[in-house]
């Protein structure tokens, strides 16, 4: 009767196990890209259209049921003395990769292509997208900050080609909720 009672303890303990194992995993896998939620919408550029400055926006949109977000940006720049008015569209892939490695994959009309490693910081109302580093190309980093009144903050930052970390801000902007 002991060890019948023993046994039944230890088979109630493996499946209790189990079933706290499997609820963790299904956990961890709803974080994923639950944690880029702050960036769902449709945003417009805080850009004057002056000279250099463009206007535009982008949308962050969940797709295939939740497994992608998607990113569609656009920018139109006046004409200036030096090249005429032009517009730069780009699109972006967010995916939760197994291993919980978040990747996104950035595609644009000039004709680049960059695979980013995606770090979320929801406590901070963040997200933080670095390349690879390389000898031959440079290195990118692109970071959403949210702030007050539904404002969006966004740095790309560029690394040298064998520079890794060695960060200078490209493009500093901003964007608000449509």
């Amino acid at each position: 009767m002991k060890s019948k009672l023993i046994s039944l303890i230890v088979i109630i303990g493996i499946l209790f196990g189990y079933v706290m194992t499997v609820s963790a995993q299904e956990a961890k896998k709803a974080e994923g890209l639950e944690q880029l939620k702050f960036l769902e919408g449709e945003w417009i550029g805080e850009g004057g259209g002056q000279p250099g400055q463009g206007t535009g926006g982008f949308s962050f949109e969940s797709d295939l049921q939740g497994k992608v977000l998607i990113r569609k940006n656009y920018a139109e720049y006046p004409a200036t003395k030096e090249k005429p008015a032009y517009r730069h569209d780009d699109l972006m892939v967010i995916s939760q990769q197994p291993g919980d490695t978040m990747r996104a994959v950035y595609w644009d009309n000039e004709g680049h292509v960059i695979n980013y490693t995606v770090h979320p910081q929801p406590d901070s109302g963040s997200a933080v997208f670095v390349s690879e580093p390389s000898q031959n190309s440079p290195q990118f980093r692109l970071t959403y900050k949210m702030e007050e009144n539904d404002r969006l903050a966004i740095i790309f930052e560029i690394a040298p080609p064998g520079q890794p970390e060695a960060f200078s801000r490209y493009i500093e902007a901003a964007a608000h909720r449509k």
